[in-house]
């Protein structure tokens, strides 16, 4: 339960940030003025993202973990990490992966990171995060869980390399 609650405040966290936007001068919308009275239902977009009445779709969260491979080479596990962070970024160009990223402390769950799949099949995503070389080796491990949203998720992804000036 305590995981559960960990992990439904991770997301809400995660979908309030990318709700709320910000003008310039710190004031909700564009110039300080709230653009929610000019957003209209758009039927077209919502069936190209999936959603439901109410905007939202089905997810699976998958939450990394601490593996039991206990790789001492440093190239092996660079390597393996580079294979890790490719196959994040194959997954997420083919509309897989929708959130990815470590966590920035340690935690007594030992989450080391987490994947929001663009699918509501806990096994299609299994068979994703099993492509993940790091995954693969033992490196991680990982939680399954069937998760609600948002189905405009995904959208952020477009604007993601306009914003990154590296890829790690």
């Amino acid at each position: 339960m305590k995981n559960l609650f960990l992990l439904s405040g991770i997301i809400f966290t995660l979908v309030s940030c990318s709700i709320q936007t910000k003008a310039q001068n710190g004031k909700s919308g564009k110039d300080g003025v709230s653009s929610n009275s000019k957003i209209t239902f758009n039927q077209k977009l919502a069936d190209s993202l999936g959603a439901d009445k109410y905007g939202m779709k089905g997810y699976t969260i998958v939450m990394l973990t601490t593996g039991t491979a206990k790789i001492d080479d440093k190239d092996k596990k660079a390597e393996l990490m580079k294979g890790h962070m490719e196959n994040i970024g194959k997954l997420a160009k083919e509309g897989k992966i929708t959130v990815a990223g470590p966590f920035l402390e340690k935690n007594k769950e030992n989450y080391r990171g987490m994947f929001i799949f663009n699918t509501k099949s806990k096994e299609e995503a299994e068979s994703w995060v099993k492509t993940d070389p790091a995954v693969a080796a033992g490196i991680f491990n990982y939680e399954i869980f069937s998760w609600y949203g948002s189905a405009a998720l995904p959208l952020y992804l477009k604007h993601h390399d306009e914003i990154a000036k590296e890829n790690p």
